[in-house]
């Protein structure tokens, strides 16, 4: 399976599996977690805009200072959805931590992502997984077939999406309508922390066995996304400082 992450997607699917079929990569090796910094100003980071589908509009990243933040990634979403994303060559394999901080003004009207028709966020910082395909169910393999027909690449065994939402107590995993192997988890919830910025730090294995019951393989990318097109309305969403940490170091 694969283990570095380019993130392509083919068509009109709901986010969980358009997102899933987007982290795509060709074999790599992993190799044990080592600490690293994603600014999204480093270039070694290799973060990149990425369309979810020729069918979408694209959300619109800009990279600037904000404050004393010498590179915040601004994402505009307008009716839209698209992918800044970072892959992790080679792949890391677990304990690990990410860290990040993001804020936005405003929650996205209407968006739900219990309902497939409304799965809309400000904030979302996803992380892809590697793993086995052929342990999976016979209706997931044929799922990642048809991502493989679609898109050429395979995608990612698994990926972790974690949200600022409504609705929902933080804590809650959220998952997706359209595969097994996309989970989400509200990190922020509600209307409290809007316009300041907030810190998160999340342990991927415990997360990772918390959502999906079983052991992570290494981890492969990142990558931010707001997005808007299932509501058709407008959010914009701020994030800054993604960090990785490993356990014990």
């Amino acid at each position: 399976m694969a283990a570095s992450t380019s993130w392509r997607e083919a068509g009109a699917c709901g986010l969980a599996l358009a997102c899933a079929a987007a982290i795509a990569a060709p074999p790599a090796p992993s190799v044990d977690c080592q600490a690293r910094s994603l600014s999204f100003d480093d270039k070694a980071a290799a973060w990149s805009h990425l369309p979810l589908s020729k069918f979408k509009r694209d959300t619109v990243y800009t990279v600037a200072k904000d404050g004393e933040r010498p590179a915040v990634l601004q994402a505009d979403a307008s009716r839209s959805a698209s992918l800044y994303v970072a892959p992790l060559k080679p792949a890391l394999r677990l304990p690990a931590t990410l860290a990040w901080e993001w804020k936005t003004d405003a929650l996205v009207p209407g968006a739900d992502n219990r309902d497939s028709k409304r799965e809309d966020a400000p904030l979302r910082v996803l992380v892809a997984f590697d793993g086995d395909v052929e342990t999976l169910p016979p209706e997931e393999r044929k799922r990642f077939q048809r991502a493989r027909t679609l898109t050429g690449r395979t995608p990612p065994y698994a990926v972790l999406m974690y949200i600022w939402t409504d609705h929902v107590p933080v804590g809650t995993v959220i998952p997706s309508a359209h595969t097994s192997q996309v989970k989400m988890i509200a990190v922020a919830s509600g209307k409290g922390e809007l316009g300041r910025w907030q810190a998160v730090e999340r342990d991927l294995g415990a997360d990772y066995r918390k959502a999906f019951g079983g052991e992570p393989g290494p981890v492969t990318g990142v990558a931010a996304m707001t997005d808007t097109d299932n509501t058709g309305s407008h959010a914009v969403g701020h994030y800054s400082g993604l960090r990785i940490a490993c356990a014990g170091r």
